[in-house]
């Protein structure tokens, strides 16, 4: 008796170590997914894997190194690559006729591309581990119903998905929501969405954000600017907002951030950055004149919610308690209150979203990197990046490294710590202006003609 006993305790031991690592193996599996912009909570970090560190992508080169597979991308478009499982994710809008024209380098001036020739809104699905294309969509096809800056693109959101639902918003093209086979659920037509500045469309940015089963999406058209929250499953209206005299223009991913008692959605803008309830809409926190484009999204790092912004003399960088409520706007005599943790009001970034790392927050700005300790404010360094770069792209860090993404074909990594340390300059071959993704070990980057694997 004593020995079937025994042999039953060994047998509930095995299958509970079975059992054990299944779950471990599966949240490890779900772990590395990247379901939308910037990642996992939209920190633009994801641990677990070593990550490369040099790599030659060039597509021109004799010998290329550490590239695990480059597929071609058609068309134009800004949007990075997300990744569910052993899929990949990108969007794309693709002209008839001849490439859409794409500026580089600097230059903010009000020009506009001419798209008005026909478009196909695409979502593209590939095999994350060998790059092999598992389908393709068209969402829309038709004129463009916003005109685009000529520096951006016509597909500049990315998309979303929860492992059931991957919605798209291309602004004035409409939302869509497909299952990860590329069936369509259902689709919205929000309307034109002409996030414009001086009279010129400057294309629409804004990436969906999904929690739970709900959908929210800013649209910070000048004209008619609001927040709306739609649910998830059938994509029915739960609370629309208007933002008229809370923001002219902003291109920011709305963040959604889940507390002990409230979700709040944090959307980026000028001239106030605003708070809402996920349930309800209601207004929570506010703070007041920032940089006069926002760009960069919302995110969380330490329990806390970071928010930069840059342009038109301002370069803020605010550092908010999650339960703050109010206007909560600090000054030059009181840079902290009792929502705000620390804010500095120079140095904040204009395109490029930054990341907290470890006890340090980095941001990019065109070949300027900036380093303030995460919890304090204190400034750490700013530094050139070795030329020629240009960061649009957000900042993404992992296995102590911090990867900067340059339209000037190539990738710049640096040592993370409080010490400026580039240690490679790694050749894309091709402009990178999307934030790249990472997952099991492999850096996941969007160019302007194709989407490449580096191991």
């Amino acid at each position: 008796m004593s020995q079937m006993r025994s042999r039953l305790l060994v047998k509930l031991s095995i299958s509970f170590l079975c059992a054990t690592i299944a779950c471990i193996a599966v949240a490890l599996e779900a772990s590395q997914n990247w379901p939308g912009f910037r990642g996992p909570g939209a920190t633009g970090v994801l641990e677990g894997y070593t990550l490369p560190t040099t790599w030659n992508a060039d597509p021109a080169a004799e010998d290329t190194e550490g590239v695990l597979w480059r597929a071609p991308i058609p068309g134009l478009g800004h949007s990075s690559p997300i990744v569910w499982g052993d899929r990949i994710f990108v969007c794309t809008a693709v002209p008839e006729g001849d490439a859409a024209a794409l500026m580089l380098g600097s230059g903010g001036q009000p020009t506009a591309a001419d798209d008005a020739r026909n478009h196909q809104w695409m979502i593209l699905c590939f095999d994350k581990k060998t790059g092999e294309a598992l389908w393709s969509r068209i969402a829309r096809e038709g004129k463009p119903r916003a005109t685009r800056h000529i520096k951006a693109t016509q597909a500049n959101t990315s998309l979303a998905v929860d492992g059931e639902n991957l919605v798209a918003f291309f602004g004035s093209e409409g939302l869509y929501c497909y299952d990860l086979d590329g069936n369509l659920k259902w689709s919205r037509d929000l309307g034109v969405i002409n996030i414009s500045k001086y009279s010129t469309g400057w294309g629409y940015a804004s990436s969906p954000s999904i929690h739970e089963n709900t959908i929210v999406l800013t649209c910070d058209d000048p004209a008619n600017p609001f927040l709306v929250a739609l649910r998830l499953s059938d994509g029915e209206e739960l609370w629309r907002v208007a933002r008229k005299g809370i923001c002219e223009r902003s291109w920011g991913t709305p963040l959604i951030h889940k507390g002990p008692e409230t979700t709040q959605v944090v959307v980026n803008g000028w001239p106030w950055v605003v708070s809402y309830d996920l349930d309800s809409g209601e207004e929570l926190w506010k703070i007041n004149d920032g940089g006069d484009n926002p760009v960069p999204s919302p995110f969380v790092a330490n329990g806390w919610i970071y928010v930069v912004s840059s342009h038109g003399g301002k370069s803020p960088i605010y550092v908010v308690r999650p339960e703050a409520r109010g206007d909560i706007t600090p000054s030059q005599e009181e840079p902290s209150n009792e929502g705000m943790v620390w804010s500095t009001f120079r140095g904040g970034s204009y395109m490029s979203t930054p990341v907290v790392y470890g006890d340090y927050l980095y941001l990019g700005h065109y070949s300027t990197v900036r380093c303030f300790h995460a919890t304090t404010g204190e400034p750490v360094f700013v530094e050139k990046l070795p030329q020629p770069a240009s960061i649009i792209a957000s900042l993404v860090a992992a296995d102590g490294k911090i990867y900067c993404a340059s339209e000037h074909d190539s990738v710049h990594v640096l040592s993370a710590g409080p010490e400026f340390k580039p240690i490679a300059n790694n050749p894309m071959g091709e402009p990178c202006f999307a934030t790249p993704a990472i997952s099991e070990g492999v850096l996941y980057f969007r160019t302007t003609q194709s989407l490449v694997a580096i191991h």
